[in-house]
């Protein structure tokens, strides 16, 4: 595993969780942020012992946006701008192509290219202090980091506008009802939460989990013709696995299937 300087990464029982805390600042997000997301994406994405991906953060936000310090203001600012977003795009793919369950865990702020992140997990728990907010038309940018893409997605389209032309802040429990996060742990709770979702999910069959997500997000891109094609490769495919004929045998036996992520 690479030493990495803007977050750090903690293993346990089939979970790793990848915690933010950017040298920035605020989780603010540098071209190193996002070239270390890329590299923990893709290694934790072809470990076959990582079941789980928990990705949360440190203080009190789990992503502020863009590192500002790295902007001058001038004409430069379009090429700075347009290799930071591909940089933290290439870490969004490489984590939204992985065939692991990816939760998110968020008890504090998270704005611009924050609030892109908090989009991204198939699970998303929040705590009580969470606050989601789009943030780009305060500093007169456009969405970046997939939120244009996810976010009409998650909530509608109708309501995606309504939430990028207003940009105000969104609490846990709004976000839940918007369909943004999955719920609200209260804060001596969150943690403990957080974990027993990730274990949950952990003991799972973790390539059937991730490929099934991945076709729900990949089905808007698809006509049903297509759509029903990739389904019947990735139910073949899953078929060949370990964790089907555990879930096979255990069901036919009137068991609890013993699941080992392969």
């Amino acid at each position: 595993m690479p030493e990495y300087k803007n977050l750090t990464v903690d293993r346990d029982d089939g979970v790793a969780t990848v915690t933010l805390a950017s040298t920035a600042g605020r989780n603010a997000l540098t071209l190193e942020m996002a070239d270390e997301l890329i590299s923990i994406a893709s290694t934790l994405g072809a470990d076959e012992s990582v079941r789980c991906i928990v990705l949360t953060h440190e203080g009190d936000f789990f992503g502020a946006g863009a590192d500002l310090s790295q902007l001058s203001g001038d004409a430069s600012d379009a090429a700075t701008l347009r290799t930071l977003a591909g940089r933290a795009h290439e870490a969004i793919v490489a984590f939204h192509r992985t065939e692991t369950p990816v939760i998110g865990g968020i008890n504090g702020i998270a704005a611009g290219i924050g609030f892109s992140l908090a989009l991204l997990p198939d699970l998303v728990v929040l705590g009580e202090d969470a606050t989601l907010k789009f943030a780009y038309p305060g500093i007169g940018l456009t969405g970046d980091g997939g939120a244009t893409f996810l976010l009409p997605r998650l909530v509608g389209l109708r309501t995606a506008k309504e939430i990028v032309l207003k940009d105000e802040p969104i609490g846990p429990e709004e976000a839940v009802e918007l369909g943004l996060a999955t719920e609200v742990a209260p804060a001596d709770e969150f943690d403990d939460r957080l974990d027993s979702i990730a274990s949950e999910l952990a003991s799972g069959p973790t390539k059937a989990l991730g490929t099934t997500t991945r076709l729900l997000t990949d089905s808007y891109e698809r006509s049903l013709e297509s759509h029903l094609s990739a389904e019947t490769d990735a139910i073949a495919a899953a078929a060949r696995t370990e964790d089907y004929e555990r879930g096979l045998e255990a069901f036919l036996g009137d068991e609890e299937p013993d699941f080992v992520g392969r």
